[in-house]
């Protein structure tokens, strides 16, 4: 068990000896990651003690390399003293507060020690404050996307409050990460359609994914489409499904119905143990899904109960079996009991695992029967032979479980050892690793993109897919939780991409089609789009009116000519749409007879007319304009329009035309009134 040793800062030493204390209680005392780790050495193997489901016989290793270079083949290690200040604050801190993503406390490290050295060339965790750790978020916000740059943020304020607590920094720290959490609220325009695009397999997949479910025979293609069965059947994790135990099949007697089907399930991330109950019509999916991995799996289990009845024992194939009294086995024997195909694969073995190799009769190469099965049981998995340490479930229980390779076309199979299915393997063979040369089930068997591309599918992709179908059609966010093996429902929102006119859709089902009306009845023909995207046409903002549509921007400021659209030079009309060509002629009877009434008025002395005058000539004057660019043959259908500025009168002089009719005191006050407002 992990020996838990609290630092306790010393008040009378300053920052630089405390740091020195706590790198020596970490380095001596500390067992976390092993009593036995080399904590000098910059890489960690730390799978003992990082464990995550689904990574099948992939090390899980730490590199202390630095920010600039960890994407390299042969990248460079951070620094001293700030090397051996991450190395002990990793170790400390997986003993405090363990956590499966331990790579985001690297990046995070990683990010600090960049921005020591921006201004240092001796990167001394003691010299970190808040300027430190601001620069070192904008990097994590330059490096990663949105959610990952939140998350390493989220590290780095973990970093600084450890620093402030302990006194470990010269100047005391105080910061919180200012890098905000993404959010997924947002539902239109080209962001929500990307960030949909990216989290949902395409209709490509999902349409071939059936069609080589059928059709599939070699073991790695009939697991491959019988997980991804399993996923679209109901919202799992890939790490679940990876650790079923064969017998996980559930069926429950109902009156009068078809029996109900289910699988004994273990979520990932902290819900209690459950049966998860499926849909009728993906039930026989799911067994059909089910008895297909039994097959392609049964000789791995055989292999690991073997295994498990004979330590220490190699197993050998049934055609294989008599070589297992020798003391010498020639390279072409070694290649049968390993699975190889040729002898000189059997001797590259032999010296990847330090075997000795010698030529008996001066021709052939031989090695010791001894040495090749101690070479073979050393490859056994790690914990073997328990598969699942939180279910106890052993490899010989385990439904996915295949011969060494068996996923891997580019490498041979073992006949003699086995490994746990990975998360890796099967994205691989869902297109992810396609770029690299690694084939796909969909390459394999021709399925494309409408445009030729290659198809490529994550495990996870099934998940946001099966919400999002729950979410449009009304499931409740509790059953949608639970359906999904989820503690919190707000966890939910992730996993939804629901677009607005499913969105609408379900409104319209809950009110009835026939009793809306008004906006949401119209909302189809009308099509909405983010304020960034008009930014891109130069438009920074825009709605529709009676006229045309207006391009004013209300972020900068509101409307100063209510519903007086024709004098703004925000006004844009489009020539050939007839009804609001109509308008525009009305509008200009209208404002005709506004003018010869407002004359009248002026004959008639009554105050103020002759204003009214000035307003109704303007108005004639540019719906005359557009009216007559509508009739202009020389102008083209769907032409925008937009007319110039109108001259308009300023305040002050609109205030001196009041005046006129005011008394000369009067005038003089609500003028020196006015300038005073304006600040002239």
């Amino acid at each position: 068990m992990t020996e838990i040793v609290l630092f306790t800062p010393k008040a009378e030493l300053d920052a630089a000896a405390n740091l020195r204390g706590f790198v020596d209680i970490c380095r001596s005392k500390l067992t976390v990651f092993g009593a036995d780790l080399p904590f000098q050495n910059d890489v960690w193997d730390v799978t003992e003690a990082v464990v995550t489901k689904g990574k099948g016989s992939k090390r899980e290793r730490i590199t202390f390399s630095n920010a600039a270079t960890v994407d390299e083949k042969a990248p460079e290690m951070m620094r001293e003293p700030f090397l051996s200040f991450a190395k002990a604050y990793l170790r400390y801190m997986h003993g405090m507060r363990p956590t499966k993503s331990i790579h985001n406390r690297v990046a995070a490290l990683r990010a600090i020690e960049a921005a020591l050295l921006e201004n240092n060339a001796h990167p001394d965790p003691v010299q970190i404050d808040s300027r430190v750790l601001n620069r070192a978020a904008q990097i994590v916000s330059d490096r990663f996307g949105d959610g990952a740059a939140y998350r390493v943020g989220g590290q780095i304020e973990m970093i600084g409050t450890f620093l402030a607590e302990n006194r470990l920094t010269s100047v005391p720290v105080r910061w919180h990460n200012p890098i905000k959490r993404p959010s997924s609220a947002v539902r239109v325009g080209k962001e929500f359609d990307e960030r949909r695009a990216e989290k949902m397999p395409s209709s490509a997949a999902l349409d071939a994914l059936p069609r080589i479910f059928r059709i599939a025979t070699e073991p790695a293609d009939v697991i491959t489409a019988s997980v991804a069965a399993i996923l679209l059947a109901s919202p799992a994790r890939i790490s679940e499904v990876l650790t079923l135990p064969e017998a996980c099949e559930v069926r429950e007697p109902r009156k009068g119905k078809e029996d109900a089907y289910g699988l004994r399930w273990w979520p990932a991330k902290g819900a209690e143990p459950m049966v998860k109950w499926l849909v009728p019509s993906m039930a026989s999916v799911v067994e059909d899904a089910l008895q297909k991995i039994r097959v392609a799996t049964d000789e791995a289990r055989r292999i690991a109960k073997w295994y498990e009845k004979n330590a220490g024992q190699i197993y050998l194939s049934p055609d294989v079996s008599h070589l297992g009294g020798r003391e010498w086995l020639s390279m072409a024997e070694v290649a049968e009991v390993l699975g190889f195909t040729d002898r000189g694969a059997a001797s590259a073995w032999c010296r990847a695992k330090a075997i000795k190799i010698v030529r008996l009769d001066g021709k052939h190469l031989f090695a010791r029967f001894a040495d090749v099965e101690a070479g073979v049981i050393a490859m056994l998995p790690d914990g073997f032979p328990i598969f699942d340490k939180a279910t106890g479930l052993k490899y010989s229980e385990a439904l996915l479980v295949v011969r060494r390779n068996e996923l891997g076309g580019q490498r041979g199979t073992y006949r003699c050892m086995i490994e746990a299915v990975s998360t890796g393997q099967i994205n691989a063979g869902l297109g992810s690793r396609i770029e690299y040369g690694h084939e796909s089930i969909f390459t394999r068997f021709g399925f494309t993109e409408p445009d030729g591309s290659h198809i490529a599918v994550t495990s996870h992709q099934f998940r946001h897919y099966l919400n999002t179908i729950a979410q449009a059609g009304g499931l409740s966010q509790l059953d949608i939780a639970k359906w999904s093996g989820r503690r919190d429902i707000k966890q939910n929102e992730a996993y939804d991409h629901v677009t607005p006119g499913q969105m609408l859709q379900k409104i319209r089902d809950a009110v009835g089609g026939d009793q809306m009306f008004g906006p949401l009845a119209e909302l189809p023909k009308k099509v909405l789009i983010r304020r960034d995207e008009f930014a891109r046409l130069v438009v920074p903002t825009a709605h529709t009116t009676d006229l045309g549509y207006c391009v004013h921007d209300y972020s900068a400021s509101p409307c100063q000519l209510h519903m007086d659209c024709i004098h703004c030079q925000d006004l844009l009309c489009v020539k050939g749409d007839a009804g609001r060509e109509a308008l525009l002629r009305l509008r200009l009877d209208e404002a005709k007879g506004l003018m010869d009434k407002a004359q009248a008025a002026k004959a008639e002395g009554y105050l103020g007319s002759d204003r009214w005058i000035d307003h109704h000539r303007s108005t004639v004057d540019r719906l005359t304009q557009l009216c007559s660019i509508m009739d202009d043959p020389a102008v083209p259908n769907g032409a925008v329009i937009q007319l110039a500025t109108p001259k308009m009168p300023s305040r002050l002089d609109q205030v001196s035309k009041i005046g006129e009719f005011q008394p000369e005191n009067e005038q003089t006050r609500l003028l020196a009134d006015v300038k005073a407002l304006l600040g002239e």
